[in-house]
């Protein structure tokens, strides 16, 4: 299928030569196109320009987007997805006063979902996964990362996993699969970590490699869950297997689990509500990506990342929706970009930035999506008639996605 996109009032993330990824002061840079158009064959961006030098195309459907912004779709690195049932009862128990952690230790939590999930089906679990997918695809998602997490049995991970491999199978959705049966300590390993650990070296991490269900590995690094001599020993077992390191860290405390996930060599370390000057320190010049999770702040009411002072210090950043029932019951790209404004003063430029190209490095997909870059993966947003893209996190609470498009086509 070929289609072109023309009057376009303002294309975004244009790149002859994208970066893998962008740090500090290139973050504040969003390059752009006024009145441009975009050809798009065979599901991938094959030219774009300004109007006025537009060559002929043939055999092509045209959509005009005159007074409208397009952009490349949002690059979600963190999510959980996959998950059985929700959680709302313990945002009521929040309400009313309990933190996440004392809902934790009364059997809430982490746990409460693994316990809902082991006693649903596959397909059940798909068909609910499959309406979340579909619901962020047409918020502007293009490509996504699912961790398992919520079985913290053998069965239970590898169930989420084999959903996520058939949701990859069944959309046109670029999907990333993380394996995180180290999410929590089960039940009924209470009191016995080493021996859900051995469980999970021995028995879980085998498996997961041998049906080729997962291309990253994670951990939640955090004092009551996994210590950074855990964190190590996991991510270690995982890259036997040939699994590249993701972590969960730095949510409610620093433990030096960063500098830790940095010596590992991790794609990203993600969350980071509590930043010390020696985790900055630890970031810097390294291929790691620091993710924030803004509307996991949001919804928990702790603390929000310190992306102003990460950035000024020369990091780069990525955003992410950590989509979950427990801690963000929501998958919408567009509320974490205002809310990164909004609540971590980060510029519309820095914050798009961090949701397309470095959420894609998040991924490994640089090469592929994150910018208007010719041969790369046609996943783009096509905006409401807006007056410009610093209107997008201005008006957090509208509605402004006039169309998507996946792969070359137009999703609905």
């Amino acid at each position: 299928m070929k289609l072109l996109l023309t009057h376009i009032k303002e294309l975004l993330q244009v790149r002859e030569n994208c970066p893998p990824k962008l740090s500090g002061k290139e973050m504040k840079e969003l390059p752009t196109l006024k009145n441009a158009w975009v050809f798009i064959s065979h599901g991938i961006i094959e030219d774009y320009g300004t109007m006025d030098k537009m060559g002929p195309h043939q055999g092509f459907k045209t959509l005009d987007c005159s007074g409208k912004t397009v952009l490349p779709a949002w690059c979600d690195s963190h999510t959980h997805i996959v998950y059985a049932g929700n959680r709302e009862q313990e945002f009521v128990d929040r309400i009313n006063g309990l933190s996440y952690q004392e809902i934790a230790e009364k059997g809430g939590g982490i746990v409460n979902s693994a316990k809902k999930l082991q006693q649903t089906s596959e397909e059940d679990l798909y068909q609910q996964s499959a309406t979340r997918l579909e619901e962020v695809m047409c918020l502007g998602t293009g490509a996504i990362e699912i961790k398992s997490g919520y079985g913290l049995t053998t069965n239970a991970e590898l169930k989420m996993l084999r959903v996520a491999k058939k949701l990859s199978e069944e959309y046109p959705i670029t999907i990333k699969t993380t394996f995180l049966g180290a999410h929590a300590i089960p039940t009924e390993y209470k009191g016995n970590k080493d021996g859900y650990l051995d469980l999970l070296c021995n028995e879980m991490l085998p498996k997961v490699a041998k049906e080729n269900l997962a291309e990253y590995v994670d951990i939640f690094c955090e004092e009551g869950y996994f210590s950074v001599v855990d964190m190590e020993r996991i991510l270690s077992e995982g890259k036997k297997h040939k699994l590249i390191p993701k972590v969960h860290v730095n949510q409610f405390n620093s433990i030096g689990g960063i500098a830790a996930a940095v010596k590992h060599k991790a794609l990203s370390v993600d969350h980071l509500e509590v930043l010390t000057d020696e985790d900055l320190e630890a970031l810097k010049n390294t291929d790691t990506m620091p993710v924030a999770l803004p509307s996991c702040s949001y919804f928990l009411s702790i603390p929000y990342t310190p992306g102003r002072k990460m950035i000024d210090a020369g990091l780069p950043l990525a955003l992410a929706t950590d989509y979950n029932p427990g801690s963000t019951p929501s998958g919408n790209m567009n509320f974490v970009i205002a809310t990164a404004c909004i609540k971590m003063r980060l510029t519309p430029e820095e914050a798009i930035n961090a949701a397309t190209i470095n959420g894609a490095y998040a991924m490994g997909l640089s090469k592929t999506h994150g910018s208007i870059t010719k041969g790369k993966v046609a996943n783009l947003i096509i905006t409401k008639e807006i007056p410009s893209y610093g209107y997008l996190p201005y008006a957090f609470g509208s509605d402004l996605i006039d169309t998507v498009i996946i792969n070359g086509k137009e999703i609905s």
